[in-house]
């Protein structure tokens, strides 16, 4: 069976395993789900009720660093595995910590006593060394690390995109601008409609290469 993947565009955990997806180029059926709606058949499959979740003819992977890593022991053209020891440190940063801030500066209000300023600053903490271990990519190349934090450093960015550009980040900056202008990033945030039961299979990713 062609694998599937729940999907929702703006979710930076399913936009990162769609980009390793793509650069694999394995094939899947993509489903785009409205989180506010999610369909039986994903409630049916997904032990953790949330996207990413691709289902195979062998499992089901239910987190995105692990659909990342799966994908890409399926092709890894790029190289993204090949990468130093410390890229699994950085990504366990940026999806602890980092986040963690991350959240509660853009849904302080979600949070009981947080304040927003101090979650910032500790966000720029984490920022502020990654900008420091970039020179155009993490470790010189594009490695998996790459691509599993520039999608939440986006998610940070928008919070409030006037302030984070005259932060004292000029390589974060580049490195995330070049992602949101590159072919990969535009196909890979390509829209689709909400996939309802019965409806024609959508693939993914297009074949188109990218930049």
């Amino acid at each position: 069976m062609t694998p599937v993947l729940y999907s929702f565009r703006r979710c930076p955990y399913a936009m990162r395993a769609r980009l390793a997806l793509a650069v694999s180029n394995c094939e899947v059926e993509l489903r785009e789900i409205a989180l506010r709606n999610k369909p039986q058949a994903f409630l049916d499959v997904s032990k953790s009720a949330t996207v990413p979740c691709l289902v195979t003819a062998e499992t089901v992977i239910d987190e995105s660093l692990d659909i990342m890593f799966w994908s890409l022991k399926w092709d890894d053209p790029e190289g993204w595995l090949k990468m130093p020891e410390a890229g699994l440190a950085w990504i366990e940063r940026a999806d602890g910590p980092f986040k963690s801030a991350l959240d509660r500066t853009k849904y302080a209000n979600r949070y009981e006593g947080v304040d927003p300023s101090a979650q910032r600053d500790q966000a720029s903490d984490f920022l502020a060394d990654l900008d420091a271990q970039i020179d155009l990519w993490m470790f010189g190349r594009p490695t998996l690390a790459d691509f599993a934090i520039l999608p939440f450093v986006r998610q940070f960015a928008f919070i409030d995109k006037v302030w984070f550009d005259t932060q004292p980040w000029p390589d974060l900056q580049g490195w995330l601008e070049r992602f949101l202008v590159s072919q990969r990033f535009l196909g890979m945030m390509q829209k689709y409609p909400q996939w309802h039961k019965g409806d024609e299979p959508i693939l993914f990713p297009s074949g188109e290469p990218p930049s």
